[in-house]
């Protein structure tokens, strides 16, 4: 048997099992090291939008801190008492501290940041404070 590559690229070959293969044992293993959990942002002129998706987290396991332009959300799952009479085949739940912090800059109202939890997702709006933003000072390299 011999490996034929007409009209292949080698490159994208390498490419694809990358992604098909090696990419989702890479974030499984990110993901034991330290679980976390995926939040989506966006902005319009009035507010910072947040949406964390937190399954099987309670909302009084939830805490939300601004401290110094950084926003953290952090969290804490416990862990499922296991049944001694079941055999696992696999277990991919993870349990423990979840925390991400983001630096959302000067302009914001920290005083009147606003969180609901529901349904296993956190929505944060940070109100931005009205008025000029800082501009960007180039600094002379000497």
């Amino acid at each position: 048997m011999s490996l034929k590559l007409y009209g292949r690229d080698p490159l994208k070959m390498f490419e694809d099992v990358f992604n098909e293969r090696l990419t989702p044992l890479f974030s499984s293993m990110g993901s034991m090291i330290s679980p976390t959990f995926k939040v989506d942002i966006s902005e319009d002129e009035k507010a910072i939008y947040l949406s964390a998706d937190i399954p099987g987290v309670r909302k009084e396991d939830v805490k939300v801190t601004m401290e110094d332009d950084v926003l953290c959300i952090c969290a804490e799952r416990s862990q499922e008492e296991e049944e001694k009479k079941k055999n696992y085949h696999r277990v991919e739940r993870s349990w423990g501290s979840l925390s991400r912090s983001f630096n959302l800059g000067e302009n914001v109202d920290s005083e009147n940041i606003s969180a609901a939890y529901d349904n296993g997702v956190l929505k944060i709006v940070v109100p931005k404070i009205e008025g000029e933003e800082k501009k960007a000072k180039e600094i002379a390299v000497k």
